[in-house]
């Protein structure tokens, strides 16, 4: 037995619980039930903290360090179940209920005022919950005006869910802060009760989760309406005829939207966390299997005008941004071949200048060397002169002004020969070197 269990990779105990690691509530006849959510983005670790300080103050026994779910049954009558999600944790009171004193605080009896002083700030939801079942379901929502004396908000939503049971609440916040959810038991089978209350608290919980993303979306729309203009300025400053000359300063204030528009980047985490929320919502709902109760809208069509057009907000908000991100970069592209276009234009004309500089030196060295030639040889000529006057005056038979009439073509010759092998000299000299290739049989030896 031993051998079979360290067969096992270190996680699989751990994944496989996560299965069973949040199981639903399992109520039997009338329940109340108050369910928190709290969130503070600033504080994660105010999750934990609160959670054993319920327990120190309620003499419970508490969760176990690192421990994700919590849930044990008080001395005072109702049974805790915490939960701790990425951003929020949700800490979820219930209690059995043996009267009609529906939506009292039976739920969170023996919980002391200092507690909930802790939760100043970080109550994000809030909500009563009522499962009746028996007698009292029979009665209580018969005809379903009776509802209206509980739920007292501005447009009364309700259905049947799960085929055996009805829902009612109005989704709105009354003046304790605390919404209301009448769940009536007409023929429920095991644990349906436990479970539909649990999900009527997650659509609730993961449906203002998803609206966070809303302020967000609308501060962004507001920035992007400025990035918008001053992009279309730029743009128009750029087709411009005479914005050739300031193709510097158009991609510098196209950096700069550039910034601003990335800076905006930092809320995609938000916008994505909320995509995935809303996936909830939906799935939550659509697990109700919802059948309409004629005079009053379905949960389901209910969200649709409200919670819907909210989330199609944030998704247009978040394209826009991705919208304009994209025609940012494609104008910096444009701006920026442009520049490279006129450089490569400078840069041709600058050669252009270079290679007739180069050509006027070469005929102005043309003509310089000329002009050497006739200097040089007018030199020798010249000492040749003098030598064949000082052979003349040793009576030597030489006729000097002849001797150097016959020396000028000689002489003229010479130097332009060795005037040119000297440049050639030179031209050899400046040319790279190259080494010779190997053949590959060379190589191959």
């Amino acid at each position: 037995m031993h051998g079979v269990l360290t067969m096992d990779h270190p996680l699989r105990a751990t994944l496989a619980g996560e299965l069973h690691a949040r199981p639903f509530l399992r109520l039997s006849g009338s329940a109340s039930m108050t369910h928190y959510a709290i969130y503070d983005g600033n504080h994660p670790a105010i999750h934990e903290t609160l959670v054993h300080a319920l327990c120190r103050e309620t003499g419970i026994e508490p969760p176990l360090d690192g421990a994700t779910h919590h849930s044990v049954q008080s001395p005072c009558g109702w049974h805790l179940k915490w939960e701790r999600h990425t951003e929020f944790s949700t800490f979820t009171f219930v209690a059995l209920r043996n009267d009609l004193d529906w939506f009292d605080d039976l739920a969170i009896r023996g919980i002391p005022s200092s507690w909930f002083a802790q939760l100043d700030g970080l109550r994000f939801v809030a909500a009563r919950l009522e499962l009746v079942s028996g007698d009292a379901a029979r009665t209580a929502c018969a005809p379903c005006e009776r509802a209206r004396e509980w739920i007292g908000g501005p447009i009364l939503v309700g259905s049947t869910v799960l085929g055996g049971g009805k829902v009612f609440c109005d989704w709105s916040v009354p003046p304790d802060g605390l919404m209301r959810f009448l769940v009536v038991d007409e023929d429920f089978r095991e644990e349906q009760g436990g479970r539909l209350l649990q999900r009527l608290y997650e659509i609730e919980t993961y449906r203002m989760m998803a609206l966070l993303a809303l302020p967000v979306a609308r501060r962004m729309a507001r920035d992007l309406d400025d990035i918008h203009a001053a992009l279309q300025t730029l743009m128009q400053r750029m087709d411009a005829a005479s914005a050739q000359h300031n193709d510097a300063e158009l991609l510098v204030s196209l950096t700069h939207l550039a910034v601003r528009v990335e800076a905006l980047s930092g809320s995609a985490g938000r916008f994505s966390a909320s995509r995935a929320y809303e996936k909830l919502v939906l799935a939550r709902m659509q697990e109700l299997r919802e059948e309409r109760i004629e005079g009053m809208p379905t949960i389901s069509e209910f969200m649709e005008r409200r919670f819907a057009p909210a989330m199609e907000t944030c998704r247009s908000v978040w394209a826009r941004h991705e919208q304009t991100a994209a025609r940012i970069a494609r104008a910096v592209d444009l701006l920026r071949t442009r520049v490279n276009l006129a450089q490569e234009k400078d840069v041709t004309r600058l050669l252009v200048g270079m290679e007739r500089t180069a050509r006027n030196q070469l005929h102005l060295q043309h003509a310089v060397e000329g002009l050497s030639v006739a200097a040089i040889s007018y030199y020798v000529l010249s000492l040749a002169a003098a030598a064949f006057k000082a052979l003349h005056v040793l009576w030597l038979p030489v006729e000097p002004e002849l001797a150097e009439g016959m020396l000028i073509v000689p002489v003229v010759a010479a130097v332009i020969a060795i005037t040119r092998r000297a440049r050639m000299r030179m031209q050899h000299a400046d040319e790279p070197s190259v080494a010779p290739q190997r053949r590959p049989a060379e190589l191959n030896s």
